[in-house]
Parts: structure tokens; C-alpha cells; sequence
């Protein structure tokens, strides 16, 4: 099997550019940020606000990913929520639970559970370094905060979101510094990984420019 790593800061183009390589390469796309944020979602309907309570009721949350017509759907507790997760305030608890080790090891065998039976590319925070360590190829997917800041606020915009391009900056601006300085598993580049900053270049320009660090690697 073959294992693509995508890890890279919020707002950078991951999921965007990884499912469309996904298609490209009829493998199967993981969106690990999704399973965080199910489970952020979970505090946030169970009105959890304490690290140690979202601990201790790991057992009775049930995450699952499912495949259709090889599109990803993230289920919580039997009921589909690809949807629900994704607004501003999930993105914020999921940042914060994904800081919990208790949570990362949850989730830890059914991503690894995904890449040992599929060719996978899987898009996340640690993937490179602590998910899939041993990937075929690594890439660390980036662009300007500006960059960033503008494609998640037109992106939210789209979904008909009532946001602020102000709150959408500091939102990015905090996952950037939570998800880089949390003791666990922090946002860093593998040593072995591929930059590629996509700040000059258009959705299509960039998912070319992954693809073919992807297959020079591959080659």
C-alpha cells in the first residue's frame, strides 16, 4: 500500500488539495482533521467544557468514516455530521481536543487502521511525523497568513456563514500558535518532508504543483 502524507497549517488547502489528488490517483482521502472535529462537536452538543469530563466519556463516543461513491463522510454516534463540522466554532474546539493525548490516541488505530488496507493520502497536523512516520511521501502544504486568511473567509462566505474576515484572521492566527506550541504531537516539518508553499498559485495551479512532487516521489 501506498501512504501520502499532506500536513500543514489551518487554512493552507489541504483537504481542497488532497481529495482532488485522491480522485486523481483513485486513492482514498482522509481528512483526519474531520475526526477531530467530530469529536469537538460532540463537546459542544454535550456542552463540555472541561478536558478531563471529554476524557473520561471517550468510550461512549463513536467516530467512524465512511466511503461513499469515494467521498468521505464523517458519522458521530451513528448520524452524519460531514456538515456540522464545519463551522468556526467546531474548528476552535477541535484544535483544542486535538491537544489532548487521551483523544489522539483514540484516534490513532483507525487512521493508521485506514493506511495499512488502502493507498491513502491523508491530510492533517502530525501526519508525517507521528501518524504515518514511515509514508511514502511527505509533503508540508503552506501558505501566507494573508493567503490563508482570504481563502477561508470567501470559503465561509460560500457556506453562507456569518463571519468576518477580523475573526477569520485571528481565528487562523490562534490554531496556528495552539496547533505549533501544544506539548502533543505539534504542527512541525518531518525532516524528510517536501515544502510546498502555494501562496502565488490558484486552486488548480497548486493541486499540479503537489502532484507532481508526488510522482517524482513515487517514480
Amino acid at each position: 500500500m501506498i501512504a501520502i502524507a499532506i500536513d500543514g497549517p489551518a487554512g493552507a488547502g489541504k483537504s481542497t488539495i488532497a481529495r482532488a489528488i485522491a480522485r486523481e490517483m483513485s486513492f482514498i482521502y482522509v481528512d483526519t482533521g474531520a475526526l477531530y472535529r467530530a469529536i469537538g462537536l460532540y463537546m459542544i452538543k454535550n456542552r463540555m467544557d472541561d478536558d478531563e469530563l471529554i476524557v473520561s466519556s471517550l468510550n461512549k463516543i463513536k467516530v467512524d468514516l465512511k466511503f461513499i461513491d469515494k467521498e468521505q463522510k464523517i458519522f458521530l454516534c451513528e448520524r452524519e455530521v460531514s456538515g456540522e463540522i464545519r463551522t468556526p466554532e467546531v474548528s476552535m474546539m477541535a484544535s483544542r481536543v486535538s491537544a489532548i493525548l487521551a483523544v489522539r490516541e483514540f484516534l490513532l488505530d483507525l487512521q493508521r487502521g485506514l493506511a495499512e488496507k488502502n493507498n491513502v493520502i491523508m491530510d492533517g497536523r502530525d501526519i508525517g511525523t507521528v501518524i504515518l512516520p514511515d509514508a511514502d511521501v511527505k509533503i508540508f502544504l503552506t501558505a501566507s497568513l494573508e493567503k490563508r486568511t482570504d481563502r477561508r473567509y470567501k470559503e465561509m462566505l460560500e457556506k453562507g456563514l456569518n463571519v468576518t474576515y477580523d475573526g477569520i484572521l485571528n481565528d487562523i492566527k490562534k490554531r496556528d500558535y495552539d496547533d505549533s506550541h501544544r506539548k502533543v504531537a505539534p504542527l512541525k516539518l518531518a525532516t524528510d518532508a517536501v515544502v510546498v508553499d502555494t501562496s502565488e498559485y490558484n486552486l488548480e495551479e497548486s493541486i499540479n504543483l503537489v502532484l507532481d512532487v508526488i510522482k517524482k516521489k513515487l517514480s
